[in-house]
């Protein structure tokens, strides 16, 4: 049956992304590379737009490969026989990944060897660190694709309801640390410590979540944001 309500939608857009890297190869390495790009990113110190660039490069590879996936899914569902045309539409599909990933790779060289290279020669002495809103989002994303991982690995629970971790705690409490370093704000960061709190014992409480998934979940989004802050602040 239709998904009607906004977060039955939600449930279902996020259960095709985690049933994707569970069952495609290909998708597990693309998120294995994006971790590895945005920490990498994060270690050169690259520039806001450069930043930027690579999100996009990483963003658009991860959507090809599940238009892929969904193409030869429906084909599939169609007609497992042999046919001319269904082995056009599947190679299309897949060349389209092949030119999103070769323009992927082909930008991050030219964004990350060169200040790959900068910082080995200077010994990483002119190490600047990244803008802290950078930071940010980087231990959100990765927090999030680690989540992801985890739950497809498992394979337990609905994509917002039940499985380990909680989702839900790893984010909030990642943006509450988050709140922590870039609000210099004391009201800002009790307030959203409560708003974590309230999300997650919401969890818990609701039998969404037993209690060992939701202090995973928030040790994991508060423990990667704090050391993500902590070594490239």
């Amino acid at each position: 049956m239709k998904p009607k309500r906004w977060i039955d939608k939600a449930n279902v857009a996020i259960e095709g992304i985690i049933l994707s890297v569970k069952t495609q190869r290909h998708m597990q390495y693309h998120m294995v590379a994006a971790l590895l790009v945005l920490l990498l990113s994060l270690i050169l110190g690259v520039t806001r737009t450069e930043f930027i660039l690579l999100c996009m490069a990483i963003i658009l590879v991860l959507v090809t490969e599940m238009l892929n996936t969904a193409i030869e899914v429906t084909i599939d569902m169609i007609s497992e026989d042999y046919h001319p045309l269904a082995k056009a539409a599947k190679d299309i599909a897949a060349g389209v990944v092949l030119v999103a990933s070769v323009g992927a790779l082909i930008l991050a060289y030219l964004i990350l060897y060169p200040a790959l290279r900068t910082a080995l020669e200077s010994g990483f002495s002119r190490y600047r660190g990244a803008p802290q809103d950078v930071i940010a989002f980087v231990a959100l994303a990765v927090v999030v694709i680690i989540v992801i991982i985890i739950k497809a690995m498992l394979g337990k629970g609905e994509p917002l309801r039940g499985g380990m971790p909680s989702g839900h705690a790893a984010v909030s409490f990642s943006i509450w640390v988050s709140a922590l370093y870039l609000s210099g704000s004391l009201p800002i960061v009790i307030l959203t410590l409560i708003l974590a709190l309230m999300i997650s014992w919401s969890r818990w409480s609701s039998g969404v979540h037993r209690a060992g998934e939701v202090y995973l979940g928030a040790g994991l989004g508060a423990g990667i944001t704090l050391t993500l802050f902590w070594l490239f602040r």
